[in-house]
C-alpha cells in the first residue's frame, strides 16, 4: 500500500506543473487524498468488514468530492486531477499510471451482479466529464475525449470521442497524457468532406448546363435557373466547422 502511495505522489510531481512541493500535494490535492484513503478502505473491504470501508468512502466524498467505492481496484501511479465529481464504481479496475480528470464516471449500466463497471488498462487518459459505462475494457495508451460516453470495448492505442464514443484514431504511438484536448473534430471533418463533394457536384452540373446551352442555341443562359451554390466560405458553415 505504501509503495502505491509513493507512486501516486510521484506521478503528481511528474505530470502536474502546478505541484510545487510536498505539503501542497498532501493538503491541496483532493485526488491524492481520495486515493490515499481509498487504499485504506480497500484493504478493509478485502477483510470483509461490513460498514467501516463504506463510511471511509462516504467521508472521502464529503472531504474531496471524489467518490470511490472501496471495492474498486486501483493500480499504482494513478492521478485524479482536480477530482470534483469523479465517481468510480465497485467493480471498476484502473491500471497503472492512468489519468482521470474532473467529472469522470466509471459506472454501471444496470442492476446486474458481477463485473458491471469498466476496466482501464495502463496509461489510459479519461478527459473531463467523460463517462465510461458497463463491464467494458479500455486498452492501454488510450485517450477518451472530454464529455465522451463510452459503452463498448476499446482497443489499445486508440482515441475515443463523441456520444456514443467512437474510435477515431488508432496507432502504436504512446500518447502524451496531458494532451487530452488535442483530439480530432470528427463531425467537422465529415461536414467538410461532404461540402467539398457538394461543391464538386455543383460545378459539374453547371458545366453540363453550359454544354446544353451551347447545343441548344435557341435558349439563353440567363433563362436557366441555377440555385445559389453553397461552399465552405458560407458564414454558417465556417461558424460550425471553423476556418481551417
Amino acid at each position: 500500500m505504501f509503495r502505491s502511495l509513493r507512486s501516486d505522489f510521484a506521478i503528481i510531481k511528474e505530470r502536474d506543473p502546478a505541484a510545487r512541493g510536498v505539503w501542497e500535494i498532501l493538503f491541496c490535492y483532493p485526488g491524492f487524498q481520495a486515493l490515499s484513503i481509498h487504499r485504506i478502505s480497500h484493504k478493509l473491504w478485502k477483510y470483509n468488514l461490513p460498514l467501516l470501508p463504506r463510511l471511509l468512502s462516504h467521508f472521502t466524498r464529503f472531504l474531496t468530492g471524489v467518490e470511490i467505492h472501496p471495492g474498486a481496484q486501483i493500480g499504482k501511479g494513478v492521478f485524479i486531477d482536480h477530482g470534483m465529481g469523479v465517481v468510480i464504481g465497485e467493480t471498476s479496475e484502473i491500471g497503472d499510471r492512468c489519468l482521470l480528470y474532473q467529472g469522470v464516471t466509471l459506472g454501471g449500466t444496470g442492476k446486474e451482479s458481477g463485473k458491471r463497471h469498466p476496466t482501464l488498462e495502463a496509461n489510459v487518459v479519461v478527459g473531463a466529464g467523460a463517462k465510461v459505462l458497463g463491464g467494458i475494457c479500455v486498452g492501454t495508451n488510450t485517450r477518451i475525449g472530454a464529455g465522451s460516453v463510452v459503452v463498448k470495448n476499446v482497443e489499445a492505442n486508440s482515441t475515443v470521442v463523441g456520444i456514443p464514443g467512437r474510435i477515431v484514431h488508432q496507432s502504436g504511438a504512446k500518447i502524451n497524457p496531458l494532451a487530452h484536448s488535442a483530439l480530432p473534430d470528427t463531425e467537422a471533418n465529415v461536414l467538410r468532406n461532404l461540402m467539398e463533394r457538394i461543391d464538386q457536384l455543383e460545378s459539374d452540373i453547371m458545366g453540363l448546363q453550359d454544354l446544353v446551352i451551347n447545343i441548344q442555341t435557341n435558349r439563353k443562359k440567363e433563362d436557366i435557373i441555377i440555385g445559389e451554390s453553397q461552399n465552405l466560405r458560407d458564414k454558417e458553415i465556417i461558424e460550425f466547422i471553423g476556418d481551417d
